[in-house]
């Protein structure tokens, strides 16, 4: 057992000198957290324009989005040029974190590294990346004089990246790899085919390989995918489809209501994607609260006695609302679609109609055994529709509980939907549709769901 005199005391002195020495060391190398933080939003602006043998890549990325890069700073934080080009950081940080990262692909084959032939520190407010021409003058251009002060995390760094290509005719893809620079990166890249209009992309995180200029077999089937998933992602669409099988479960009965469906959002999606349908912000509400309105709707016909000569009729008109939903969808993901833009459409349909057809091969079997074996047909097609109605309730309050944020006057829902040939093409549409009804209606009644044969 140790002895009080074998003990180690530090005594008064020692403690203040040791305290000195630690305090000096803090000082003399201070932390450098804030190059090493991750910042929350970053944009970053790119261009990609194919000249004859040679890629040039165009970026804009803010500095501090090179988080784990310790640039030298001087006074308050102010950016030391000199220090960081005579030992190449700039270089050095444009290279580990965008020239190795980016993957640029020509006829499916990558790319090799690029060489870096212009790189420059700017200012946040300089306004060069607004076009090509202006973005290469200016990375090419003279230097920021080295008296300039500015905070480091408020730099830009702008780089000009060279590849060797086959030829600026190919069919070039890329893939940023640029989502690790913020909780946030969205990337605004555009890209300058040679003797074609420019096409603009808003990617946001990583949004994997995407084609510059595809061709319409490469867009068409990227949609039909996006159509097929999206109809299964969709709750809503789901249950309004739900509510469309639980009555009716012959083929016969369910081809004309589905197709009903299909031409009538096929006809607003495609309106809406060429810019046709009212770009109010009170609009996408507008149609999510109708779409929850036709799923209670649907829901409570199927409670009281769906009638199958006037559902497809009731079908069409929610369809045309269903349509602006599909387009709501789509407004991101037609930027993929290059110089196909009608034929990506109609493969969104195709994918969306694949989902719907999935849909029904699995459902109607196994409402047709739930009905036979579990519960007696009329009894559950009241329950089922009674808990979808239950849901779609919750939705619509939901929804409109958003919508009547917006102060919606006659006079301002009159110009958003009428000012063009959508809306008028719309309103006679449902008109048509309303004269159908109340011609059907005054027929003599067909018979209910109830006392048909479900089976077929």
């Amino acid at each position: 057992m140790p002895t009080k005199t074998t003990r180690h005391f530090i005594r008064p002195g020692t403690r203040v000198a040791l305290f000195a020495l630690v305090a000096g060391l803090v000082l003399a190398f201070p932390a450098r957290q804030s190059a090493h933080d991750i910042p929350g939003d970053v944009t970053i602006q790119a261009f990609v324009k194919p000249e004859g043998q040679q890629l040039r890549l165009l970026v804009r990325v803010p500095l501090e989005a090179l988080s784990d890069m310790a640039f030298p700073t001087y006074g308050p934080g102010y950016l030391d040029f000199e220090t960081a080009r005579r030992r190449d950081q700039f270089t050095d940080a444009a290279m580990v974190w965008m020239g190795q990262e980016v993957q640029i692909f020509e006829n499916g084959t990558r790319l090799s590294n690029p060489t870096i032939t212009a790189i420059k520190i700017s200012l946040p407010s300089n306004r060069a990346f607004e076009s090509y021409e202006t973005a290469l003058e200016h990375v090419q251009g003279p230097l920021l004089r080295a008296s300039t002060q500015i905070v480091w995390q408020q730099a830009v760094l702008d780089v000009l990246f060279d590849y060797r290509i086959q030829s600026d005719r190919s069919e070039f893809s890329i893939r940023p790899s640029l989502e690790r620079m913020g909780l946030r990166v969205v990337t605004v890249l555009r890209f300058l085919p040679p003797g074609g209009a420019e096409r603009a992309f808003e990617l946001h995180g990583d949004p994997g390989l995407v084609r510059l200029d595809p061709r319409w077999h490469q867009a068409a089937l990227r949609f039909v995918v996006m159509g097929f998933e999206h109809i299964l992602d969709g709750t809503d669409h789901l249950l309004f489809l739900a509510c469309l099988i639980i009555p009716f479960r012959r083929i016969r009965a369910l081809a004309v209501i589905v197709t009903a469906f299909t031409i009538a959002h096929s006809f607003t999606l495609i309106a809406s994607a060429y810019n046709l349908a009212p770009d109010a912000l009170w609009f996408p509400p507008l149609v999510e609260t109708l779409i929850a309105t036709s799923i209670v709707y649907m829901a409570l016909e199927n409670i009281v006695g769906a009638k199958i000569r006037r559902r497809w009729a009731i079908t069409f008109i929610f369809g045309l609302v269903h349509g602006f939903g599909f387009s709501f969808a789509l407004r991101e993901t037609l930027q993929f679609a290059g110089a196909h833009l009608l034929t990506s459409l109609l493969a969104f349909n195709i994918g969306v109609e694949l989902g719907q057809l999935l849909v029904l091969v699995l459902l109607v079997p196994a409402l047709n055994v739930l009905f036979r074996y579990v519960v007696a047909e009329r009894m559950g097609i009241i329950l089922l529709s009674v808990l979808v109605a239950h849901t779609g309730w919750h939705w619509l309050t939901e929804r409109w509980g958003v919508l009547s944020q917006f102060p919606i006057t006659w006079a301002a829902f009159s110009r958003a939907m009428f000012t063009g040939a959508m809306g008028w093409l719309i309103l006679l549409m449902l008109l048509a549709g309303i004269v159908w009804v109340g011609f059907k209606v005054l027929q003599p009644a067909s018979p209910r769901v109830g006392d048909e044969v479900a089976a077929d």
